[in-house]
């Protein structure tokens, strides 16, 4: 039998410990970034934006030490990430903010939101007056980009992906036309029309005035990810869709990516292999 004193015990639990330790920390590190696989069907997949050369430092900043986001490289480009999104950015000519486009927002959860507002404030983001419910808020990057935060105190991570907030005239139309095309399930939240996809509620507002397409604005366009991607294109195709890129692999990202902008001029990329980014 094999005996120990009390300092051998004592190291036995401090190495135990750490090493439980790295592998949480390791974990954390890997696993809360990765998009949902969609399956046979559509998921999330990213959120583009777009800002001006002069403000894309002060945007980093905001996506990193603001939300938490972390950096990785997706090909040549620099990509943020959020559990459950990929955020990718477009430095160049800025037409406007999301407010007023087809996508008035995009929305996250965060499992405190006291803290997540003193983190946003504490790197010198700019809160917008918006509060609907106490547990909501909203703050806007840098070229204005609208986030919403809503508190979910139930979430693992500090931070979580959760919704695009589309405003067009007609939120029935916008939501069948979802449905229709890459088989979002209808529900609601609130006063909200949804339609859920892997990863991501597509949530439908209405506006009261025209908008315009999002394309050069703060949400340059939407991204869902898709499996076999030349097979779903045909189908949309089929369907009626005009593509304004059609399918093309594009190796130096290592995705397949196509491009086409629904009847209320959402801009919308759909990828495979994204699921890969880590």
């Amino acid at each position: 039998m094999v005996s120990c004193d009390a300092n051998s015990v004592l190291e036995i639990v401090m190495l135990r410990t750490a090493f439980a330790l790295f592998l949480a920390v390791a974990s954390a590190a890997i696993l809360p970034a990765q998009i949902p696989d969609p399956g046979a069907g559509v998921g999330m997949g990213h959120h583009h934006l777009r800002v001006s050369e002069a403000d894309y430092d002060a945007h980093k900043n905001m996506l990193v030490e603001g939300l938490g986001a972390r950096v990785a490289n997706l090909g040549t480009l620099e990509a943020f990430l959020i559990p459950g999104a990929v955020i990718l950015v477009t430095k160049g000519n800025l037409q406007g903010p999301s407010v007023g486009t087809a996508v008035n927002h995009i929305g996250f959860l965060v499992k405190d939101l006291a803290a997540a507002e003193a983190k946003w404030k504490a790197a010198g983001g700019t809160m917008l007056p918006d509060k609907p419910t106490p547990t909501q808020s909203f703050v806007e990057l840098p070229g204005g980009t609208k986030v919403e935060l809503s508190e979910d105190k139930s979430l693992d991570v500090p931070i979580k992906n959760h919704h695009i907030h589309f405003n067009t005239p007609s939120d029935s139309e916008t939501q069948a036309w979802y449905i229709e095309m890459f088989g979002a399930a209808p529900s609601t939240r609130g006063p909200f029309k949804t339609g859920n996809i892997e990863g991501v509620e597509l949530t439908f507002g209405v506006s009261q005035t025209p908008v315009v397409g999002t394309k050069g604005h703060g949400v340059d366009h939407i991204g869902f990810e898709v499996n076999n991607l030349e097979e779903f294109c045909k189908q949309l195709e089929a369907k009626g869709v005009k593509f304004d890129r059609p399918f093309t692999n594009v190796p130096r990202i290592g995705l397949n990516i196509a491009f086409l902008t629904d009847p209320w001029g959402g801009y919308i990329e759909l990828t495979e292999g994204l699921t890969k980014l880590k």
